[in-house]
């Protein structure tokens, strides 16, 4: 079987260059939250747009007996209720060298059913949720899979889970996680920027007052606006009245899908609280600086968008490490201390600190080079996704059995801990690594 290496390597023409019409890619995301989610949007937009046929799928529907939904349910109630025994957790599977039997137990039983929904015509499979990329390297390993497979890095900082053997490629938003994944032996490194919604731009003149009439904004006041995910979780109320006592800016909450959060905001006397908002880049529009605690797209959404970005009271796991690594690529101010908030609010709204992120948010959209060229250079000439064979038949027969193990193992580890192998806390690795930002990436 070729080396892992020796398949990332392998370069081929474009879809549109092959002779035999559009060619099918296939992406695999999870919905925990809306990153992952969002990101196989924002790629299935530029591959379209580049004549490929693109099908998504969610990596949770690919667990058997619904053990995905159980996860995702875990994972939420983990955060929200136990959020500093999830960082424990973060570290302890932080040290593993390898997803233990459980876990790769789990990601076997999702072989099947990964493999049954690839159309013969698929030309490239993407991940963008680690346990997919897991699964996809995996069976790239075993011959399974004999189409080049992709990871799409979503976060800022890459934990070990991010990287899988047999993957050809991990795509990166900027140098810092593509450094990262580098340090870690992941295949095929590329930075290939971010892929959020082309409707996040800087507001005009004219769009500014607009959109602050439209959502029932202060006309001339400084607005923060404050976010904290799909699912609202982390201190956010301690947030918002903290931003608001400052004196420099109102905050603007948006609470996801949590309502309950909303309305709890409002009774603190927060007065713009939103649920789940459909216009997002309007209301950037409205606002003049972000203030998040998880480092998801949230944040390159604002970049996109011309604000400063600044991490406070963050959530554990990927919250703490997309700061830092945010922090180190000049994207993001992290208010580590209360004390901090106001000073650093007003160096974003009013001074250079502020200017200078506004550039090299802009810049980070506009320089990247995109997924699209990554992927067409190793997508194959005619390949296609072998049937299953003879061993992930008998896998399929095991199912039964394999999900009652998964069922009681997730129980008793309180349902959360697969999960918490996708956003595990790695602190050791967030400087950049010089060689590989100096090209040395042998």
């Amino acid at each position: 079987m070729p080396h892992r290496d020796d398949l990332a390597s392998q370069p081929a023409p474009s879809a549109l260059q092959l002779g035999s019409g559009p060619r099918r890619i296939v992406l695999i995301s999870a919905s925990v939250g809306a990153g992952h989610d969002g990101a196989a949007a924002g790629l299935a937009d530029r591959l379209t747009a580049h004549g490929f046929l693109v099908d998504r799928h969610d990596f949770l529907d690919l667990l058997p007996a619904r053990a995905g939904r159980l996860l995702c349910s875990g994972y939420h109630r983990l955060l929200t209720w136990a959020p500093e025994g999830y960082q424990r957790l973060y570290k302890a599977t932080d040290q593993a060298s390898r997803p233990g039997a459980l876990w790769r137990a789990l990601f076997r039983s999702a072989e099947h059913r990964t493999l049954a929904v690839l159309p013969p015509d698929t030309c490239a499979v993407i991940s963008t949720y680690p346990g997919a990329g897991q699964v996809l390297g995996a069976l790239r390993r075993r011959g399974l899979l004999r189409v080049p497979a992709f990871t799409y890095l979503t976060d800022f900082s890459v934990h070990a889970m991010w990287v899988a053997p047999g993957v050809d490629a991990h795509l990166a938003v900027h140098p810092v996680p593509a450094a990262q994944a580098h340090a870690q032996g992941a295949a095929g490194v590329t930075v290939a920027g971010p892929v959020t919604d082309p409707c996040f731009t800087p507001a005009t003149a004219e769009q500014r007052p607009a959109a602050r009439t439209r959502f029932g904004l202060p006309a001339h006041a400084p607005l923060a606006l404050l976010v904290a995910g799909s699912w609202g979780v982390g201190p956010v109320r301690q947030a918002a009245v903290e931003i608001q006592k400052t004196g420099v800016a109102v905050p603007v909450v948006v609470c996801g899908r949590n309502q309950a959060l909303a309305e709890e905001l409002r009774r603190d006397g927060i007065e713009h609280a939103f649920g789940w908002v459909d216009d997002m880049p309007g209301l950037m529009h409205a606002c003049d600086v972000l203030v998040q605690n998880a480092g998801g797209l949230t944040s390159l959404e604002a970049l996109a968008a011309g604000l400063p970005v600044a991490s406070y009271r963050c959530i554990p796991g990927h919250g703490q490490t997309n700061a830092q690594a945010l922090e180190e690529a000049g994207l993001a101010a992290w208010i580590r201390e209360p004390a901090q908030l106001g000073p650093v609010l007003t160096e974003l709204l009013h001074g250079p600190r502020g200017q200078a992120q506004r550039a090299a948010g802009i810049a980070l959209h506009e320089s990247a080079p995109g997924p699209v060229p990554a992927i067409t250079e190793r997508t194959g000439h005619g390949l296609t996704p072998t049937a299953p064979s003879a061993a992930v038949r008998h896998t399929g027969r095991r199912r039964l059995a394999l999900t009652a193990t998964i069922a009681a193992a997730t129980v008793s580890l309180g349902v959360a801990a697969p999960l918490a192998y996708a956003y595990a806390e790695a602190p050791t690795r967030f400087i950049a690594v010089t060689h590989y930002l100096h090209g040395d990436r042998r």
